[in-house]
């Protein structure tokens, strides 16, 4: 595979030489285009030595090799690559403005294109920035979504350029097999919220990332995706099919109903396992003398063994949070309901897992199998239990 990186100014910037070397070990030819400013932050020479090829950062080629790069390079590509990709090279391309190496050959290039977001949280955020990645998306570009955490300015936000794994694997989603073309594939995903008045409700910290991130690599790999989703802020993947819902009982409703006419389930929403028992309706105010209100629940519908019902049978995998003896209790429960998987992982680890981008999981199936991902980006570990899931289906 033919892949030109671009890189602009950002200070993601000098994580270029770490992302060509992975690229390579996906067996790609990388060759790199350098804007001014992203050689502020990393030097053509460095980038040169890992890609094995001269590095463009003058948009005007050079006379003697005969021909002008860009119509060269655009021949020559399969996939173009800008990461990091700054508000300002994000508006050029939105735009079609073409005045330096890097916009220019995005002018030229015929082929797909990913970009990779990285800038502080409020640029991101801003109108014109949200409204360019729009119109880049209805042009069929690929925007590989940043990350939220620590960002140079000292604060924290989303807007961190995603990890290089995470954009290697989109790649490779990109470049990779259709294995589950002509399969059904419905995920479930977030948290589920369970009333207790007209402003209150329990649930859980589940941001449903996981569950989206399955959907999207489910549907990049050749399946027809159905999404079930308790309430999250999150996009939903191009492609794939969404029924929104906010308590237990909906989500069980909306799974049995589409669970027959799909091949594979997938259960990775945080159901909440108890609602109360009446739900009031009127906001139950605070008691004058500063006492205790008492709330009692009741015990939710158990979707995942719901499922065992269902004919014909579709493949299940299930999700297990636990905070302690993780794989004893994931075992126990793998095989209390009936499922062909199980994906555990440690909750009470609070840098991966809930609200967060990455996670480490072990993935036990029935024969008595464990397989540990470690600590990766959730599209990563997406595409780990896909794997898993296609192995066993054959």
């Amino acid at each position: 595979m033919n892949i030109v990186l671009g890189v602009s100014g950002g200070i993601a910037a000098y994580k270029a030489p770490e992302l060509v070397r992975r690229l390579q070990d996906l067996g790609a030819a990388v060759r790199v285009i350098l804007t001014p400013n992203a050689a502020r932050f990393v030097s053509p020479l460095s980038l040169a030595a890992v890609s094995h090829h001269g590095v463009i950062t003058d948009q005007w080629g050079d006379p003697a090799k005969g021909g002008v790069d860009h119509i060269e390079m655009a021949r020559w590509a399969e996939l173009l690559l800008i990461a990091p990709a700054t508000a300002n090279v994000i508006a050029k391309l939105a735009v079609g403005i073409a005045d330096d190496a890097l916009t220019t050959y995005s002018v030229a290039h015929r082929t797909a294109i990913m970009v990779a977001p990285a800038m502080n949280w409020s640029m991101l955020q801003h109108a014109t920035v949200v409204q360019n990645l729009a119109t880049l998306r209805s042009r069929g570009v690929e925007i590989i979504d940043p990350e939220s955490g620590y960002l140079a300015e000292g604060e924290e936000g989303e807007g961190r350029l995603a990890a290089i794994p995470a954009i290697v694997e989109r790649v490779k989603m990109h470049r990779g097999t259709r294995d589950l073309e002509g399969k059904r594939v419905l995920v479930t995903a977030g948290p589920t919220r369970e009333a207790i008045d007209p402003v209150r409700y329990l649930s859980n910290r589940s941001s449903g990332r996981m569950g989206y991130a399955i959907a999207d690599a489910a549907r990049r790999r050749g399946a027809t995706v159905t999404l079930v989703s308790g309430p999250t802020s999150l996009e939903v993947p191009p492609g794939v099919d969404i029924t929104r819902i906010d308590t237990a009982k909906e989500m069980l409703e909306a799974v049995m109903a589409k669970a027959a006419s799909h091949q594979i389930v997938i259960k990775a929403a945080a159901v909440a396992d108890f609602a109360p028992e009446t739900v009031a309706d009127r906001k139950i105010k605070k008691p004058a003398d500063r006492g205790t209100i008492e709330l009692s629940l009741r015990k939710n519908p158990d979707i995942l063994a719901s499922l065992a019902t269902v004919h014909p049978r579709p493949f299940i995998v299930a999700f297990a949070a636990e905070t302690d003896s993780v794989e004893k209790n994931a075992r126990e429960k793998l095989e209390r309901k009936g499922a062909d998987l199980i994906v555990a992982n440690d909750v009470s680890d609070t840098t991966i897992g809930f609200d967060s981008d990455e996670n480490e999981v072990l993935i036990l199936g029935r024969d008595g199998s464990s397989v540990r991902v470690e600590r990766s980006p959730k599209l990563v570990i997406a595409n780990r239990i896909l794997d898993a899931v296609v192995a066993r289906l054959g």
